[in-house]
Parts: structure tokens; C-alpha cells; sequence
């Protein structure tokens, strides 16, 4: 059997010390767990470095809360023939005296025909002066009209009726089926039923959200929580723009992951476990299941909770640590709540890096394995 020259051993063990050595300065993709818990506040760093157990996945569980307030939620529904601004009218007007206030003596009755109801939502009325129209039906003006003249003339008589005018519409845009301009009628007076009528949404329901713009007031809503939560299904009024959007909250996957990217959430609720499942999980031969860290910057009221401390100010640097090889760490990641803008990052495992110093030595110590073969 052959063996290498003993001239030869000297320059070989001194490559691989230097090899070894050079294991220090190898390419990572990202801090160890050492280097992050060297930054922590505990060792003069800034940021808290919380491992995460039950307690803190509950503190954290934080989701967006959406809804309508209760100026949207209260407003009842319009009906079908509802008078809005711009809409044009007409009135008849029958006294029951041979020479009224608006009859001449020829006729007992009087027509104002092409009334316009005005952008403030009123109409001039002859002897009844300026009466509002806007948000009433015609039969709800007429009684208002009547009741203004039969102070001046015995047992008026007035009839309203449409002449032009669409009624109360509202507007669709964003991810529904066929966006417009609806008008507001029996069957859709509700914004499930509008949604409905302008072809419901095109986007994934999960990460679908419904904002109702009415005036100077805003709701937002989960499209989901509209047909589980009855309240949610407003009375629409005329001039409502209804916007469809999806969901733009995101992460960022970085390290030992299969992916790494910015990623828009596929769920109302995302855990970290599902998280890592939307980019691709863990790679088997490099990712280290015990140093899986959520970077944040958390709400002042809870990190206090979590660090269990009532002195913090603003948001804070906090450092969230999953292992997933602990026995209930799986559960725990299932519970841990991502919210908007976090960070994941996934460090090597300590195999990655020893492989990495292994193939540095192997490929220094060739060339010389090759000569001493040769010197043979």
C-alpha cells in the first residue's frame, strides 16, 4: 500500500489549520444565532430577543380589525323611489276653493311641471317656500307640501311624481366583476346585494377587502365577514363608492429559506408556520429549525407585556425566536400570529457551515494528494 511521503504531512496539516481557520470568514447568508443574540439588549444591544412560548404567542396575536361605525351601521334603508339632488319633479297641486292660492278661476288645479331638486337637496314650493326633497320618497314630500299650504288654503290636494332623474346610485370599482354605476333599487339596496349585482368579487375572497366611502367617512371590511356578520351588510346610500382591493399586507422571507421574497399574506390570519410554508418551508440540508427569528418592531403596549416591563415608550426592536425541534415548538409557530412588514429570517444550521469548511479543505489539500501520488 502506498502512502503519502512524511515531507508531505507538514504543508498538508498546514492547510487545513488554515482551512479550518478560514471556516470563520465563510459566505453566509445571514447573522448566526450567536451574532444575534451578541445585539440584543441583555449584551449592550438594541433590540429584545424574546424566545417565543405560549404566553408570548398570545400577547401577540394581533389582527387588523375592520368594520363600520355606527353612523354607517344604524342608517336604514332607502327605497327604490328615493328623491336625490338633481333628480326633476313634478307637482300637482288641487284646492278645494273656486279661486286659490295657485288656482285661477278657470281650474281649481295647479301643475309645477320641471321642479329640479337642487344640489342642496331642496325644492321651491309656491306659498310653501323651500322644501326639502333629497332622501325622501315622493309620497313623503307630498305630505310635507300639504301640510305647509293647508294652513293658507282648505284641504290641499298635492300629488309628486319623477319626471328625470336616475334616483340614488352608487359606484363600483376595483376587483368586482363589472365595475359602474348602479342605481340603488328594491333588490339591491344592501352592499352584499350591490356586490352581487355588479358581478361579486374577482380576487381570492380570503384576502378580499370592501371599503364603503360615504361624504367624509370611511369603512373598511373583510369580503368574508360580510355573510358571516349580518351588521356588516350596510343600507346603501346614494353617492356610496364602494372600492374591491386585495389585501396588501406582506412579509419578507430571508436566509435559509427555499424562497426568499417579499410575500403578500394569503389569509386574514397568517401564523409563522404558514408563513414559511408559502416560501416553500426550510431547506432540509442547510436551514437550522432551532433559529427560526421574527423581526419587528412592536407596539410599546405589547412588549411590555411580553417583557413583562411598563417603561417603554414607542415602538421597540424585538426579536422573536421560534424552535421548531422543541416539543411543542410546532404548536407554538401554528399560534404565532405575522403581521404587516415583518421579517422572517431562518439561520444556517452549524452542518451548512461545517460542510462549507470540509469542501474548502478537501479542495486545498488536492493538489498536494495528487503530487505526493505522483513523487510514488
Amino acid at each position: 500500500m502506498k502512502t503519502v511521503s512524511l515531507r508531505w504531512v507538514k504543508p498538508m496539516v498546514v492547510l487545513a489549520v488554515a482551512g479550518l481557520s478560514a471556516a470563520c470568514t465563510l459566505p453566509q447568508v445571514g447573522p448566526s444565532k450567536n451574532q444575534i443574540q451578541k445585539g440584543s439588549v441583555s449584551e449592550q444591544g438594541n433590540a429584545f430577543v424574546v424566545p417565543v412560548n405560549d404566553h408570548v404567542a398570545r400577547a401577540t396575536a394581533v389582527v387588523p380589525t375592520l368594520g363600520f361605525s355606527n353612523a354607517f351601521s344604524t342608517a336604514p334603508q332607502l327605497t327604490s323611489d328615493t328623491i336625490r339632488p338633481g333628480d326633476v319633479l313634478g307637482l300637482t297641486v288641487w284646492e278645494n276653493v273656486d279661486d286659490g292660492l295657485l288656482s285661477g278661476e278657470a281650474t281649481n288645479a295647479t301643475m309645477l311641471e320641471e321642479v329640479q331638486v337642487d344640489s342642496s337637496g331642496f325644492i321651491f314650493v309656491p306659498y310653501a317656500g323651500r322644501v326639502r326633497a333629497a332622501g325622501n320618497t315622493p309620497n313623503e314630500l307630498r305630505e310635507m307640501i300639504t301640510e305647509k299650504l293647508q294652513d293658507q288654503t282648505p284641504d290641499p290636494q298635492v300629488q309628486v311624481r319623477r319626471i328625470a332623474g336616475d334616483g340614488s346610485t352608487v359606484s363600483l370599482v376595483g376587483s368586482v366583476g363589472a365595475q359602474g354605476v348602479y342605481p340603488i333599487e328594491r333588490p339591491t339596496r344592501t352592499l352584499s346585494a350591490m356586490l352581487a349585482k355588479a358581478g361579486g368579487v374577482i380576487i381570492e375572497p380570503e384576502i378580499a377587502q370592501v371599503t364603503v366611502i360615504r361624504g367624509n367617512q370611511r369603512g373598511k371590511i373583510w369580503f368574508q365577514d360580510l355573510f358571516s356578520n349580518p351588521r356588516l351588510d350596510i343600507a346603501l346610500r346614494g353617492g356610496d363608492k364602494i372600492l374591491v382591493e386585495e389585501d396588501t399586507r406582506s412579509f419578507t422571507a430571508v436566509g435559509a429559506t427555499s424562497q426568499q421574497a417579499r410575500v403578500r399574506f394569503e389569509s386574514q390570519d397568517l401564523s409563522a408556520i404558514e408563513a414559511i410554508a408559502q416560501v416553500g418551508g426550510l431547506i432540509s440540508t442547510s436551514s437550522d429549525p432551532t433559529g427560526v427569528f421574527i423581526y419587528r418592531q412592536e407596539r410599546a403596549d405589547i412588549a411590555q407585556q411580553v417583557l413583562g416591563r411598563n417603561d417603554l415608550q414607542g415602538p421597540q426592536r424585538v426579536v422573536y425566536v421560534l424552535n421548531l425541534k422543541e416539543p411543542n415548538g410546532m404548536f407554538v409557530a401554528r399560534e404565532f400570529i405575522i403581521r404587516d412588514d415583518d421579517t422572517i429570517y431562518v439561520t444556517e444550521a452549524p452542518y451548512a457551515q461545517w460542510t462549507k469548511s470540509i469542501s474548502l479543505i478537501a479542495g486545498g489539500l488536492t493538489p498536494f494528494a495528487n503530487v505526493a501520488t505522483l513523487t510514488q
